[in-house]
């Protein structure tokens, strides 16, 4: 299952039972939601969340990808979610929660046959087990669970997330290699933009493709974060200009302001031109 065309620089939690929110979702400026029928919603809700959703997503909500995120199987509510979106057309994904080990995922896909899994990465075993989730064939993307990760490991917040490196930074290798989404974890002060703001740029840096939100007040930073800049788009052009011509004139390399370019800056130049043509597609 290859990776989306489709940007996901801004993935908008909204909760599985709130009909007001479901509908305002449809004209935000987020490149995907998740649907959340677990953390978002009460205990003895969760039944009735279940079938206001279902309704909601009759609905037309654009070119956003549609992520419904269940309950485990672990639970009582976990199967019936996943039975009740198995054939849902306006379902993109079925995310699950808390996945450590393959079989969790084999466990939904057996319920949801071709419909695509993504995966909370957000407990100890899930980071030591990274490459062998992203490997199996139903998934399609993997979110950073920061706050259940933290709690499990005992660790405080720093701004730099130094705690969290190692299960970051295994879960971005492990879905570089197998070409899956990789989307970072929420960030909770929603009104602090600054901080918002540098978590999005290290969390790009580091290789995500994008940010889980709590907030539509979040969205704009993270989409602006996450994008290229009109600076990195220019740079590409010329990059890929040039290096066609020495081509051209059989040579292997190309210099651009100064520094050399070879294939593998190409190969990342028409990645950032792609995104750009995506994120572009996103407004029409």
């Amino acid at each position: 299952m290859t990776k989306p065309a489709r940007p996901f620089r801004s993935v908008l939690y909204i909760p599985g039972s709130k009909e007001r929110a479901l509908e305002k979702a449809r004209d935000l400026a987020t490149d995907a939601i998740i649907f959340d029928l677990e953390d978002a919603v009460a205990p003895d809700e969760k039944p009735h969340a279940r079938v206001i959703l279902a309704e909601a997503l009759h609905a037309d909500y654009g070119r956003r990808a549609r992520i419904v995120r269940i309950n485990g199987f672990d639970t009582g509510w976990g199967r019936e979610d996943a039975m009740a979106f198995a054939d849902h057309p306006g379902v993109d994904a079925v995310l699950i929660p808390k996945v450590s080990t393959p079989a969790d995922l084999d466990a939904v896909a057996a319920v949801v046959p071709g419909k695509p899994l993504w995966a909370m990465m957000e407990t100890a075993l899930g980071m030591l087990n990274a490459a062998a989730i992203a490997a199996n064939p139903a998934l399609q993307g993997m979110v950073m669970g920061t706050n259940d990760l933290a709690k499990e490991l005992g660790s405080h917040f720093r701004p730099d997330r130094l705690p969290l490196q190692t299960g970051l930074g295994l879960c971005v290798l492990a879905a570089k290699v197998h070409h899956r989404v990789i989307i970072d974890g929420v960030y909770n002060a929603f009104k602090d933009d600054d901080g918002l703001r540098a978590e999005c740029y290290q969390g790009r840096d580091m290789g995500f493709d994008g940010k889980t939100l709590i907030h539509p007040m979040q969205l704009d930073i993270a989409n602006a974060a996450f994008a290229p800049s009109e600076a990195e788009v220019d740079l590409a052009r010329r990059q890929i200009a040039a290096f066609d011509t020495a081509m051209a004139q059989g040579q292997a390399v190309a210099v651009v302001d100064g520094k050399i370019v070879e294939n593998l800056h190409i190969v990342t130049a028409k990645t950032t031109l792609a995104k750009a043509e995506a994120i572009a597609a996103m407004a029409e």
